[in-house]
């Protein structure tokens, strides 16, 4: 590599990026693959028709709630609408659009509205201190919640008692949810699970229950791309760099050590600006909170659509030992995929 390709290069070690609970905030949009969601652009299977009853009672639960903004007029004496619960709960395997639904929601709401996984939620309250995050987001509308955890009972507790202030105020809230840990079959219906955990709210959700197929149909035999050696990550580097890409290279173990050092909700700030990621030297990992460190990241990668060149261990294998066996498991499969994608040149829209 020549002196001038080096210098071309950035490194995600060298960033200590700052964020504001108002830039935070300004990040709980749905990713670019939902940009432009909409009820209209879902298509239901028409073989399962719970699909076309969640697309029509979300178009109720939307039109309802614009209605009540409305100031009474000529009308307001009609039979009044549906008493809409606050909150509604799209319970459903892998693949059936409840990621698109949710942000087809989010896109039909008025403001002020947030659209985030559990994870940005609860990075929020981290960054900011409860009562902070409380009062960023009191007086929303939505609050759209992806991948509501159910695997951690802490970070459960806190979300369930920070909704709870939000929805008392008059915020309506839309949430998906992943598995428990070690579910026979992650793509299993949940609703009960995600009721019992937050039992405090349960009386608040209608759950809509989606069935189907995954319409994408994942090929589990693929394995994300390695190349050769480290010479070849970093000439790959290089030579994006010569021509005018912003292309960061780190080694895999100097990476995870800043990420330590970082606070998740500063993740999406650390790859700001980059069109690529190299990594050298990726390696199986046997410490969980490094593991989950790296899903956590890997996720702002994928929503931001970031490809990633690396060599060493193909990197949905690096999590080693009894990861995939333990209570993180749906985590580290969905990062699998995603690192699959992000090596491949496919980035799908996820569910």
């Amino acid at each position: 590599m020549t002196t001038a390709a080096a210098s071309a290069l950035e490194r995600l070690v060298d960033r200590n990026p700052s964020i504001t609970g108002a830039e935070i905030a300004s990040e709980l949009v749905p990713p670019p693959q939902f940009a432009h969601a909409s009820f209209e652009s879902y298509r239901p299977d028409h073989d399962f028709p719970s699909q076309q009853a969640a697309l029509d009672r979300l178009n109720t639960f939307a039109g309802a709630w614009r209605a009540a903004q409305k100031p009474g007029g000529f009308f307001s004496r009609k039979r009044p609408a549906r008493i809409e619960l606050p909150g509604v709960y799209l319970d459903g395997g892998f693949g059936v659009g409840k990621t698109h639904l949710l942000a087809a929601l989010w896109h039909v709401a008025h403001g002020p509205k947030y659209f985030g996984t559990f994870i940005e939620y609860t990075a929020l309250v981290g960054a900011l201190g409860y009562a902070q995050a409380v009062e960023l987001l009191r007086g929303a509308r939505l609050i759209c919640i992806d991948e509501f955890e159910l695997d951690d009972p802490g970070d459960t507790m806190l979300m369930t008692r920070f909704l709870g202030e939000l929805m008392a105020g008059g915020t309506r809230v839309a949430a998906t949810s992943n598995t428990p840990p070690n579910a026979l079959g992650e793509g299993r219906f949940a609703a009960a699970d995600f009721l019992r955990e937050i039992h405090a709210l349960s009386s608040n959700f209608e759950t809509l229950r989606i069935d189907g197929l995954d319409y994408r149909r994942r090929d589990t035999e693929g394995h994300a791309e390695a190349l050769a050696d480290d010479a070849a990550v970093e000439h790959a580097a290089a030579t994006l760099a010569s021509r005018g890409h912003r292309v960061s290279l780190d080694g895999f173990d100097a990476l995870l050590a800043h990420l330590s050092t970082v606070h998740p909700s500063k993740y999406i700030k650390l790859i700001e600006g980059l069109e690529f990621i190299a990594l050298t030297g990726v390696r199986e990992l046997t410490d969980q909170n490094a593991a989950l460190r790296l899903v956590a990241f890997i996720d702002r990668v994928y929503d931001a659509e970031v490809p990633i060149l690396a060599s060493g261990v193909e990197l949905d294998e690096v999590f080693g030992g009894d990861m995939l066996s333990g209570g993180y498991r749906k985590k580290y499969l969905r990062s699998m995929s995603r690192m699959i994608a992000l090596t491949t040149g496919e980035l799908p829209p996820h569910d």
